[in-house]
C-alpha cells in the first residue's frame, strides 16, 4: 500500500500475535499487487489488456460489490473513473481536459458485465481502477484473519481505513481523531469505536496540481452538488465506510443508511 499501514493485536502471546500480523501482510502485498493499476502485469492490467476476462472467485466478488455501490451512490462511487487517469500524463489544464471530453464517454460501471464469472467490456477504452476499493477491501480481509485466529481485540488501520474489533484490556474503546482539514496535522473530532469500520475522504488528500489547478485524488464526472472538506463514515465494514464516505465528498446530500460527520469550508459540523 502506498499509505501507512499498522496493525494492533492484543493476542495472548507474542508468537501468535506476530503470525497473525505477517499473514495480514502478506494478503496485503498480494492484493496491492494483484490489482495494482499502474503495473502492465498485474491481474488488474490483464483485465483492463482485454488479454484476461475469466474471474477468479475474489475478482468476481470485488468487481460485483464495485457495481453495487455504484448503484447505491447513484453512480457516484464508479471504478471506471480509471478511465480518465489515461489524461493524468498531460501536462497542461488544456490537454487533460481535451482528453478527459474523449474518454468521459466511456466511463461508468454500466460499461462492464459479468456473467458467469467471465468480464465483458461494451467497447475497447474503458478501463477499471480499484485503487479507492482495493485498500478498504484489505482491512476487511485483515478483520477476518484476525477473527479466525481467535483473538478478540485489536485495531486496523490502513492510511486511515480503521476497524476497530472489541474493546481494549481496561474494557474502554478505541479512540479515532478526525483530523481539521485545513490543519491535518491537529484534530477536530473524537470518536470512539468497537466493532465498527471507520474512514474518512478529504479535500486535503493525495492531490496533483497542474499549472495552478487542483486535481484531487477522487475522481468522478458528477457534478459536485455541494463541497465538505471531509466526509467520514461510520459502518460494519471498511468497505461501505470509504465507499460512502468518497461519494459524500462528491455529493454531501447523498443519503446513505450510516452514521457520517461532515466537515464544511468553514469547520462546522453536520451528521
Amino acid at each position: 500500500m502506498t499509505t501507512p499501514c499498522e496493525v494492533h493485536l492484543y493476542a495472548h502471546s507474542q508468537e501468535k500475535a506476530r503470525k497473525v500480523a505477517m499473514h495480514i501482510l502478506d494478503t496485503a502485498k498480494k492484493l496491492e499487487k494483484k490489482y495494482n493499476f499502474y503495473d502492465e502485469n498485474s491481474y488488474l492490467s490483464a483485465l483492463n489488456q482485454r488479454t484476461l476476462l475469466k474471474l477468479d472467485y475474489q475478482s468476481e466478488e470485488i468487481l460485483k460489490k464495485a457495481k453495487y455501490f455504484y448503484k447505491q451512490t447513484k453512480g457516484i462511487f464508479d471504478v471506471t473513473v480509471g478511465t480518465l487517469k489515461q489524461s493524468m500524463s498531460c501536462t497542461s489544464i488544456e490537454e487533460i481536459e481535451a482528453k478527459r471530453d474523449i474518454l468521459r464517454p466511456y466511463v461508468g460501471s454500466e460499461h462492464f458485465s459479468i456473467e458467469k464469472s467471465t468480464l465483458t467490456f461494451s467497447n475497447p477504452h474503458t478501463l477499471i481502477d480499484l485503487g479507492g476499493f482495493v485498500k478498504e477491501y484489505a482491512v476487511d480481509m485483515a478483520v477476518k484473519i484476525i477473527k479466525k485466529a481467535k483473538i478478540e481485540t485489536a485495531l486496523v488501520n490502513f492510511g486511515g481505513d480503521i476497524y476497530a474489533l472489541g474493546a481494549k484490556p481496561d474494557g474502554s474503546w478505541f479512540k479515532i481523531g478526525v483530523k481539521n482539514p485545513l490543519a491535518p496535522k491537529s484534530y477536530i473530532q473524537d470518536v470512539y469505536l468497537s466493532n465498527q469500520a471507520f474512514t474518512t475522504s478529504a479535500s486535503y488528500a493525495r492531490n496533483q496540481k497542474i499549472e495552478g489547478k487542483v486535481y484531487s485524488h477522487i475522481m468522478h464526472t458528477k457534478t459536485m452538488q455541494s463541497e465538505v472538506l471531509s466526509a467520514s463514515v461510520l459502518s460494519p465494514s471498511v468497505v461501505e465506510s470509504g465507499v460512502y464516505s468518497t461519494a459524500l465528498m462528491v455529493d454531501n446530500t447523498l443519503d446513505i443508511p450510516f452514521a457520517k460527520l461532515l466537515i464544511h469550508s468553514d469547520l462546522s459540523q453536520s451528521s
